[in-house]
Protein backbone atom coordinates (compact mmCIF):
# COMPACT_ATOMS: atom_id res chain seq x y z
CA UNK A 1 0.00 0.00 0.00
CA UNK A 2 0.91 3.63 -0.79
CA UNK A 3 2.29 6.01 2.08
CA UNK A 4 0.00 7.59 4.09
CA UNK A 5 -1.63 8.12 7.42
CA UNK A 6 -4.68 6.09 8.34
CA UNK A 7 -7.13 6.84 10.79
CA UNK A 8 -8.62 4.31 13.37
CA UNK A 9 -12.11 4.78 14.94
CA UNK A 10 -13.86 3.50 17.86
CA UNK A 11 -17.64 3.51 17.97
CA UNK A 12 -19.58 4.31 20.79
CA UNK A 13 -23.37 5.34 21.50
CA UNK A 14 -22.14 8.66 22.83
CA UNK A 15 -18.64 9.10 21.51
CA UNK A 16 -16.68 8.70 18.66
CA UNK A 17 -12.64 8.22 19.34
CA UNK A 18 -10.76 8.70 16.27
CA UNK A 19 -6.65 8.61 16.20
CA UNK A 20 -4.38 8.71 13.28
CA UNK A 21 -1.02 7.27 12.08
CA UNK A 22 1.81 8.87 10.85
CA UNK A 23 2.26 9.13 6.81
CA UNK A 24 4.45 6.38 7.17
CA UNK A 25 2.25 4.30 9.44
CA UNK A 26 4.55 3.95 12.30
CA UNK A 27 2.86 4.57 15.08
CA UNK A 28 -0.43 5.23 15.79
CA UNK A 29 -1.88 8.63 18.22
CA UNK A 30 -4.83 9.89 19.58
CA UNK A 31 -6.73 12.69 17.27
CA UNK A 32 -10.10 13.28 18.10
CA UNK A 33 -13.35 12.44 20.02
CA UNK A 34 -16.44 13.21 17.99
CA UNK A 35 -19.63 13.46 19.86
CA UNK A 36 -21.97 10.71 18.51
CA UNK A 37 -24.67 12.28 15.95
CA UNK A 38 -25.55 13.06 12.62
CA UNK A 39 -22.39 15.22 11.69
CA UNK A 40 -20.42 11.82 13.39
CA UNK A 41 -19.27 10.41 10.42
CA UNK A 42 -18.73 13.45 8.02
CA UNK A 43 -16.30 14.44 10.69
CA UNK A 44 -14.27 11.44 10.86
CA UNK A 45 -14.46 11.71 7.08
CA UNK A 46 -13.06 15.39 7.43
CA UNK A 47 -10.37 14.22 9.51
CA UNK A 48 -9.29 11.95 6.74
CA UNK A 49 -9.12 14.66 4.40
CA UNK A 50 -6.84 16.70 6.21
CA UNK A 51 -4.61 13.75 6.89
CA UNK A 52 -4.28 12.95 3.69
CA UNK A 53 -5.48 9.22 4.84
CA UNK A 54 -5.21 6.30 2.75
CA UNK A 55 -7.30 4.24 5.31
CA UNK A 56 -9.95 4.62 7.77
CA UNK A 57 -9.87 1.27 9.69
CA UNK A 58 -13.30 0.99 12.24
CA UNK A 59 -13.38 -1.62 15.09
CA UNK A 60 -15.84 -4.15 15.42
CA UNK A 61 -16.86 -4.90 18.72
CA UNK A 62 -17.72 -8.74 19.10
CA UNK A 63 -18.44 -10.48 22.12
CA UNK A 64 -15.73 -12.65 23.65
CA UNK A 65 -17.56 -16.12 21.42
CA UNK A 66 -16.72 -14.02 18.66
CA UNK A 67 -20.74 -13.44 17.67
CA UNK A 68 -21.86 -9.79 16.77
CA UNK A 69 -24.43 -7.85 19.22
CA UNK A 70 -25.96 -4.70 18.45
CA UNK A 71 -22.62 -2.87 19.12
CA UNK A 72 -21.64 -4.58 16.40
CA UNK A 73 -24.33 -3.58 14.35
CA UNK A 74 -24.31 -0.19 15.27
CA UNK A 75 -19.83 0.08 14.30
CA UNK A 76 -21.35 -1.59 10.95
CA UNK A 77 -23.94 1.16 10.18
CA UNK A 78 -21.20 3.47 11.22
CA UNK A 79 -18.57 2.68 8.96
CA UNK A 80 -21.04 2.21 5.84
CA UNK A 81 -22.17 5.93 6.65
CA UNK A 82 -18.61 7.16 5.95
CA UNK A 83 -18.05 4.92 3.27
CA UNK A 84 -20.82 6.34 1.52
CA UNK A 85 -19.05 9.82 2.11
CA UNK A 86 -15.22 8.92 0.56
CA UNK A 87 -13.53 6.96 -1.59
CA UNK A 88 -10.59 6.83 1.49
CA UNK A 89 -10.75 2.60 1.99
CA UNK A 90 -12.83 1.72 4.93
CA UNK A 91 -12.02 -1.18 6.76
CA UNK A 92 -13.70 -3.20 10.23
CA UNK A 93 -11.46 -5.18 12.55
CA UNK A 94 -12.18 -7.23 15.33
CA UNK A 95 -12.07 -4.65 18.69
CA UNK A 96 -12.38 -7.18 21.37
CA UNK A 97 -11.16 -5.94 24.10
CA UNK A 98 -9.68 -2.70 22.57
CA UNK A 99 -11.57 0.04 25.55
CA UNK A 100 -10.50 -2.49 27.75
CA UNK A 101 -6.74 -2.69 27.10
CA UNK A 102 -7.10 1.16 26.72
CA UNK A 103 -8.48 1.50 30.02
CA UNK A 104 -5.70 -0.88 31.82
CA UNK A 105 -2.80 0.84 30.26
CA UNK A 106 -4.81 4.50 31.74
CA UNK A 107 -4.94 3.04 34.72
CA UNK A 108 -1.46 1.97 35.27
CA UNK A 109 -0.48 5.60 34.02
CA UNK A 110 -2.23 6.96 37.02
CA UNK A 111 -5.53 7.80 35.39
CA UNK A 112 -8.78 7.14 37.20
CA UNK A 113 -11.39 6.32 35.79
CA UNK A 114 -13.25 9.81 35.31
CA UNK A 115 -9.67 10.82 34.49
CA UNK A 116 -9.97 8.38 31.97
CA UNK A 117 -13.92 9.95 30.61
CA UNK A 118 -12.75 12.49 28.27
CA UNK A 119 -9.93 10.24 26.38
CA UNK A 120 -10.77 6.49 26.59
CA UNK A 121 -12.55 6.76 23.00
CA UNK A 122 -9.18 8.47 22.03
CA UNK A 123 -6.61 5.93 23.42
CA UNK A 124 -9.55 2.66 22.01
CA UNK A 125 -8.95 3.77 18.44
CA UNK A 126 -4.93 4.12 19.48
CA UNK A 127 -5.44 0.44 20.11
CA UNK A 128 -8.02 -0.35 16.97
CA UNK A 129 -5.09 1.65 14.43
CA UNK A 130 -2.04 0.06 16.54
CA UNK A 131 -3.68 -3.57 16.06
CA UNK A 132 -4.28 -2.73 12.20
CA UNK A 133 -0.82 -1.26 11.30
CA UNK A 134 0.72 -4.25 12.83
CA UNK A 135 -1.73 -6.47 10.98
CA UNK A 136 -0.47 -4.14 7.90
CA UNK A 137 3.33 -4.73 9.00
CA UNK A 138 3.23 -8.44 9.25
CA UNK A 139 0.96 -8.59 5.61
CA UNK A 140 -1.82 -10.08 6.62
CA UNK A 141 -4.29 -7.50 6.82
CA UNK A 142 -6.52 -8.55 4.53
CA UNK A 143 -7.10 -12.08 6.48
CA UNK A 144 -8.33 -9.54 9.42
CA UNK A 145 -9.87 -7.02 8.34
CA UNK A 146 -13.29 -6.85 6.09
CA UNK A 147 -13.79 -3.63 3.54
CA UNK A 148 -16.95 -1.63 3.59
CA UNK A 149 -19.07 -1.65 0.37
CA UNK A 150 -21.14 1.39 -0.71
CA UNK A 151 -24.23 1.31 -1.83
CA UNK A 152 -22.92 2.16 -5.50
CA UNK A 153 -20.30 -0.64 -5.44
CA UNK A 154 -20.82 -4.36 -6.64
CA UNK A 155 -19.11 -5.61 -3.53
Amino acid sequence: MDRGAWLGVDVGTVRVGVAASDPDRIMAFPLETVPRGDAAAARVVELAQERAATAIVVGLPKHLSGREGSSASDARAFAAAVAELTDVDVRLIDERLSTASASQAMRAAGRNSRQQRASIDQAAAVVILDTALEADRRGNLGTVTRGVATKESDD
